[in-house]
């Protein structure tokens, strides 16, 4: 062991001698380009049929986490609709951690969604799973919605880049801040530049809500990117209580909306019903929202 050490010591004089001496190790940040302010300082607003998410306008998404049936979807689209909502979302397909869990209707389920459009005239939001299920959701969707399951998914996130739709990138369970702008980046990079964030909360030691909300990510990415960013408070705290305190924290902060689970029946829902308001629920949040944007100069 000794005669070892002192020939690890003898190259190492010898390295040093030769001016070979170690550089120090700096980790550089990833460069995400297109999506910086950098790139360009104006905000983007992206256009979802008739409604736009950006600017002085403050979106709001809302509907149930699962699509079950023609009845649900209609009724609370026209709901949501009548409390002053912007788009409708609805899953058809739902990633869920128990293989044993509901996990949507599928296809008919996207054609549920396109009755309440039709009904209602609401902009659908509906998530796609599976790259090779994009031209099936495209057909049905208005924007495309990217899970937080799948944020890091970039053989999709390209794929995506080249349908003729906007995007709404939610954030991961553990996902920084730069991995979100990053995989924002692989879709702008592949030609769609029609890309909205979602802060959806984040895993930490906590247990008394279902995730924590981040709402310092907001002001960080406001200042670090041109893109939308809106908030997603239902699936952060996964309580109903907690839901309407939270989108107004969102709207407080400088987000450009919020995306809330409505469902006229919570209690029989098939997924997350306890973090889904009531239509009445809906409405009083609405409510409060609007009277908190007057001076801040956001319109519902």
């Amino acid at each position: 062991m000794i005669a070892a050490r002192v020939e690890r010591m003898e190259i190492a004089e010898a390295v040093m001698a030769a001016g070979a001496a170690p550089q120090a190790c700096v980790r550089s940040k990833p460069k995400c380009n297109l999506v910086s302010r950098e790139s360009q300082d104006q905000d983007t607003v992206v256009r979802v049929g008739d409604v736009t998410i950006g600017g002085p306008r403050f979106a709001v998404i809302a509907g149930p986490c699962s699509v079950e049936s023609a009845e649900q979807m209609v009724a609370t689209a026209t709901a949501v609709k009548a409390a002053g909502a912007s788009l409708l979302r609805g899953g058809a397909f739902k990633p869920r951690t128990s293989p044993y869990s509901f996990q949507g209707m599928g296809e008919e389920g996207l054609k549920l969604l396109a009755i309440a459009r039709e009904a209602t005239g609401l902009p659908v939001v509906t998530e796609v799973m599976d790259s090779g299920d994009i031209p099936l959701v495209e057909e049905y969707a208005d924007m495309i919605q990217v899970g937080a399951r799948n944020v890091q998914n970039f053989s999709l996130l390209k794929k995506l880049g080249r349908v003729k739709r906007p995007i709404l990138l939610k954030r991961g369970l553990m996902t920084t801040l730069d991995e979100l702008l990053m995989s924002a980046e692989y879709i702008l990079a592949s030609g769609n530049s029609q890309v909205v964030l979602c802060e959806r909360g984040i895993r930490t030691f906590e247990t008394a809500t279902r995730n924590t909300l981040d709402l310092s990510a907001i002001c960080v990415l406001k200042e670090r990117t041109h893109l939308p960013i809106i908030v997603d408070p239902s699936h952060a705290v996964g309580r109903r209580r907690f839901v309407a305190p939270m989108a107004r924290g969102a709207m407080a902060v400088g987000a450009d909306g919020v995306m809330v689970e409505v469902h006229c029946s919570p209690e029989t829902a098939l997924c997350d019903g306890e973090q889904s308001l009531t239509p009445e629920e809906f409405a009083a949040m609405m409510a409060e929202l609007a009277v908190m944007g007057r001076p801040l100069h956001r319109e519902l």
